[in-house]
């Protein structure tokens, strides 16, 4: 089962939640405040983060946007805010789903059931063989020989935009801080700016024709990859 780390200032609502994740077999670590579940991602390495927006200190959002420079596990933000605004705010900074307060136990526990799914087929796409080449749409991605091509004609990507398109699909609708993308590909040695992946993302959305319509800009955040787009192109 999984490594939840669930933050939540509320004792009795964070003991009872764990509890109950508990029973269903997942380990659970908890955090009462953004400085301590920062800490606790570092340390833990959950497999998932049930985060609630209002915090002590370090806030909800702040707390989501830290771990998105870091950290690729799917966040679950809990909040008493109803404003649509305010989830469209959620979601654009990292979380992947979002779940109003009071909220039941049983959808709680479903909607980690769901993120923890989606890790489990993020995963499997990521380490499956892949000997077989990815198809979307007129797009052909072939891991192996680490070359693309475009309705029958191959794409000149450099090394690092053809890291960036095997990324972004195999991780759909994850958003990538500009920071990981530039630790995970560029180095941690890296001095340069964090502009360095916008250059590669335009560079690269260039190449894809209308199909690079489907790297979707997180504003302040980074980007994700979202195929639903192309049906709008």
């Amino acid at each position: 089962m999984a490594r939840i780390l669930f933050v939540e200032d509320e004792v009795a609502l964070s003991d009872l939640v764990r509890s109950h994740l508990e029973k269903e077999g997942h380990t659970v670590e908890q955090a009462f405040d953004g400085k301590q579940a920062l800490a606790a991602a570092d340390k833990v390495r959950p497999d998932l983060v049930i985060l609630d927006w209002m915090l002590p200190g370090v806030d909800g959002l702040t707390v989501c946007k830290e771990l998105r420079r870091k950290h690729v596990m799917p966040i679950l933000m809990l909040t008493a805010r109803g404003e649509v605004a305010d989830r469209v705010t959620g979601l654009q900074v990292g979380a992947d789903d979002y779940l109003g307060k009071p909220f039941s136990i049983v959808e709680l526990a479903a909607r980690v059931g769901s993120l923890l799914r989606r890790v489990a087929i993020d995963n499997a796409a990521a380490t499956a063989d892949t000997s077989m080449p990815v198809t979307f749409g007129t797009l052909v991605l072939d891991f192996v020989g680490h070359r693309a091509t475009l309705a029958g004609s191959e794409l000149d990507l450099s090394r690092r935009e053809m890291d960036l398109l095997e990324l972004l699909l195999q991780h759909p609708g994850r958003t990538f801080s500009r920071e990981f993308l530039l630790e995970r590909l560029w180095g941690v040695d890296f001095d340069g700016l964090d502009r360095a992946v916008d250059t590669q993302m335009v560079r690269l959305r260039r190449k894809l024709g209308d199909l690079g319509a489907c790297i979707e800009t997180v504003w302040g955040v980074g980007y994700r990859f979202r195929p639903e787009l192309r049906e709008a192109t």
